[in-house]
């Protein structure tokens, strides 16, 4: 059953060290320019959040397919960055459909990623059957997935 209040997925957000050097790894790896940066402060950040009176480092780039990715780093004292495992609960991924998974593998290793598959790795079993995936992190330890669909490219 669809809920027929639900639209879209809005944004992926993400929480960086430092806002510049992660747009700088998607700027290289994507080929992206940010859309939007600035330090946002407004008092209504700190009831969202739950850190009152938190100011928040924060750029907007569009992602190809029309998601966007929201990339915040909290200005607050006290961080504890989680272990970047992609087994620890409530580690995330962002996956990324790929035609040339080969090319997108090193252009990531390029910007800065860290591997954690040998390369792109053909799907076996499952639903996704024939399809090449592998994952690789951000320089915050974001596991990115890159994905090539069985047909796509090469």
């Amino acid at each position: 059953m669809v809920i027929e209040n639900l639209r879209r997925i809005h944004h992926i957000g993400i929480t960086v060290r430092d806002v510049g050097r992660s747009v700088e790894f998607w700027r290289s790896f994507l080929g992206i320019e940010e859309r939007w940066r600035q330090v946002l402060g407004a008092p209504y950040l700190g009831r969202v959040t739950g850190y009152p009176g938190v100011s928040i480092d924060v750029a907007i780039i569009d992602l190809p397919g029309g998601a966007v990715l929201e990339i915040l780093d909290y200005q607050v004292d006290d961080k504890n960055p989680n272990p970047p495992e992609t087994a620890n609960p409530g580690n995330v991924h962002i996956c990324i459909e790929v035609d040339d998974i080969e090319e997108m593998w090193d252009r990531a290793i390029r910007s800065g990623a860290t591997p954690i598959s040998p390369g792109p790795v053909e799907v076996t079993a499952g639903p996704n059957t024939g399809v090449k995936a592998c994952y690789l992190r951000d320089p915050d330890g974001i596991t990115l997935e890159l994905f090539k669909p069985v047909g796509a490219g090469r």
